[in-house]
């Protein structure tokens, strides 16, 4: 079955219906230092010199024309990319590429892959949400409970099956040098041994590398505690990188290997042998001619012996055997064997904690990134987690590419590139979510059968399937409203929007009124619903509790009957008028300031019923303690989002206030003579994105 998805995927790389990436924005680093109302913002133009031009940026007032136009201008440089969304889609997406923006196909560039997929079925990946006065658990998003309940509905059998076409998309997009470490455990990693074997095949297995992660397990009576993970990793060819790591030698070592003192010198060292496996030809020893022992060979050539004995390199035991000088001071030390014990696990008082549950150390990624590549390396991690691949890469000069599906992830990612000010990067997205099989409840095994509920529950009479044949089209005859329901799979988007306008003047006549229903939402849909000005269409947002709540005839049974469903209206941002102060002929300083955030109803979040009841104290209290990220783009150009300035809960460099972002910026920006378009965006706690855009 998976090479058969592999099959289809390939094909349809390579057909007019590709998927492609879209950039949601580009991050120029520059995190607020200022505080509210204290001093100054750095010139982002400062910072941005430092990796392109002022032309290819777009800095002064020029004029751009959208993620072309951004692609074509960087089409020279290489830009990292953070990438949100199932990773299948993602890979895909890499390996057509799109000529359009100027992006090539992956395909063959990428010469290490780290992945970190999810263990175990039973893990509870619910996030904690720390507000001021309180905290919440949020459970998955709607497209991240599809992937996982997807990932392990039959057990070991769909973790499989989810892993296998991912790993052999990973292959096609591994270099001829490239590498791929797998990090997994007991609970499956035989398993997927045993696929990687199937893809990448058993004479490229490189090592099984066992990691101690933890020092003592309390375990159960009746079994050895289980302290270790295992990382698989195999190579694309013969010829792949890889740079032996060494670390500190053992001093019990030391007094057992480098016991001799040379007198002359002082300098420790040891007495090694130089032969090694296979057949070789005797050599000459100064006046002596020494035939290797059976079945070996001096590694050494005979010009290389010759320059040995003269240096005194070469010492003879009492026996006569030759022997080889090897000081502790020329020694890279030990070298670093396939058992990691060596490695601490990230703790709760270690600098690099995120809080993100399956965060992996930094040595342990650098060991990695160290061994299997090379300075102008590619390197990507599929389920990035906490970042820390990316985070590495930045910091050890390698190029990168790392994806995850959750919002959790995404957010943390970006905020620890930006605090360790990272080059500028891209955040993409799948610009459409086409998967269609929708498997998380015995209710319902089609995205259409889901769309048909849905429809019942806002009260709309679904059309006959021979005029609907995705069965989620309906209608509301009293008002002549017709009613749209998107996928659960899909990020509802401009495409939809357009869609749904053209249902409601040509689907059987025509319509009044077109109300369109979905569960994930593309970054900027506020300002795409503002840029059509419709007063006939209208977007909702589906609780995504729904799902929870329709696992059983009988709960889908007591909605219809007690009507219990809200359909809410999106989330949105408002800011105070920017002003603008002239400092000199060339430089302007804008002053940003949030207003409000208008979060969608506690009912449309993955929430429990305690903690919809904390969240509405402080929607009521402290609406703007709900913004995690927000971000400027001073001159934007109604396409791409270029942030030149950001603010995040956790960023105390500007204040002492963990909880909150400060309200207020001031960035100092190039005087421009036309009317000047800021984009603010901002980001929640719950990964939701609002744009506002004003003209002074």
């Amino acid at each position: 079955e998976g090479k058969k998805e592999v099959e289809r995927i390939l094909e349809r790389i390579s057909s007019p219906h590709k998927l492609t990436l879209q950039t949601n924005e580009f991050v120029l680093p520059c995190k607020d230092k200022s505080g509210l109302f204290k001093g100054q913002i750095p010139d982002f133009k400062t910072k941005a010199r430092k990796y392109f031009s002022e032309e290819q940026l777009g800095f002064a007032g020029i004029s751009d024309s959208g993620q072309q136009k951004l692609h074509s201008e960087i089409g020279g440089e290489w830009v990292n990319r953070l990438c949100y969304g199932d990773n299948l889609l993602v890979i895909q997406a890499l390996l057509a590429g799109d000529p359009s923006t100027g992006l090539p196909s992956m395909r063959g560039k990428l010469d290490l892959i780290y992945n970190d997929p999810p263990f175990d079925s039973k893990a509870d990946y619910r996030t904690k949400v720390v507000l001021p006065g309180t905290t919440l658990e949020q459970r998955l998003t709607v497209i991240e409970q599809s992937a996982y309940s997807d990932t392990w509905k039959d057990g070991t059998i769909s973790y499989l099956k989810m892993m296998y076409p991912r790993l052999a998309l990973m292959r096609e997009l591994l270099s001829e040098q490239g590498s791929i470490y797998v990090h997994i455990d007991w609970h499956v990693g035989h398993y997927v041994k045993i696929l990687m074997d199937e893809i990448f095949g058993r004479d490229t297995f490189i090592n099984e590398i066992i990691w101690q992660k933890i020092r003592s397990s309390k375990g159960q009576a009746q079994s050895f505690g289980n302290v270790h993970d295992t990382i698989f990793c195999f190579s694309k060819s013969k010829n792949y990188i890889f740079s032996k790591q060494y670390k500190e030698h053992d001093p019990e070592r030391l007094k057992t290997h480098y016991n001799n003192i040379e007198e002359s010198t002082g300098r420790k060292y040891q007495l090694a042998d130089f032969t090694q496996s296979g057949q070789g030809d005797s050599r000459r020893f100064g006046d002596k001619i020494i035939s290797p022992p059976e079945g070996k060979h001096w590694i050494w050539s005979q010009e290389k012996i010759d320059e040995g004995m003269k240096k005194g390199l070469i010492v003879f035991t009492s026996g006569g055997k030759p022997r080889v000088k090897r000081y502790l001071d020329e020694s890279a030390g030990s070298p670093i064997e396939d058992i990691w014990i060596d490695i601490f696990p990230i703790n709760s008082q270690s600098n690099e904690r995120t809080s993100y549950d399956t965060q992996k150390p930094q040595v342990l990624i650098e060991r990695i990134i160290n061994t299997s590549s090379n300075k102008s390396s590619i390197v990507a991690d599929f389920f990035t987690g906490s970042g820390t691949t990316a985070s590495v890469a930045e910091k050890h000069g390698r190029r990168w590419i790392v994806c995850d599906i959750g919002k959790p992830a995404i957010m943390i990612t970006r905020k620890r590139l930006i605090d360790q000010d990272a080059k500028p990067f891209l955040y993409q997205s799948i610009g459409d979510y086409q998967k269609e099989a929708f498997t998380s409840s015995k209710l319902f095994r089609r995205v259409g059968d889901l769309a048909h509920v849905v429809l019942n529950l806002y009260g709309a009479i679904p059309f006959p399937e021979e005029n609907n044949p995705n069965r989620n089209i309906g209608y509301i005859k009293e008002s002549k409203t017709i009613v749209m329901v998107d996928s659960p799979s899909k990020l509802t988007g401009f495409a939809t929007l357009k869609k749904a306008q053209e249902l409601r003047e040509s689907f059987l006549g025509g319509w009044k009124k077109v109300v369109v229903l979905g569960w994930n939402f593309i970054f900027d849909i506020a300002a795409q619903i503002q840029a059509l000005n419709d007063d006939k269409l209208e977007v909702l947002v589906i609780p995504p509790d729904l799902l929870d709540k329709l696992k059983t005839k009988a709960g889908y049974e007591k909605l219809l009957k007690t009507g219990q469903v809200r359909f809410s209206s999106l989330q949105y941002l408002s800011i105070k008028k920017p002003t603008v102060k002239s400092i000199d002929a060339n430089l302007d300083e804008l002053t940003i300031t949030l207003d409000n955030y208008v979060l969608l109803s506690p009912d449309a979040l993955p929430l429990d019923e305690t903690n919809k009841e904390k969240l509405q104290v402080v929607i009521e209290k402290d609406p703007l303690a709900l913004i995690e990220y927000w971000s400027v783009d001073p001159d934007y150009d109604g396409e791409t989002f270029r942030s030149k300035w950001q603010d995040y809960r956790d960023n105390t460099s500007n204040d002492s206030d963990p909880h909150h972002v400060v309200l207020e910026a001031k960035l100092k920006v190039p005087t421009v003579n036309h009317k000047r378009k800021i984009c603010v965006k901002a980001v929640d706690v719950f990964g939701f994105e609002s744009v506002v855009v004003k003209e002074i």
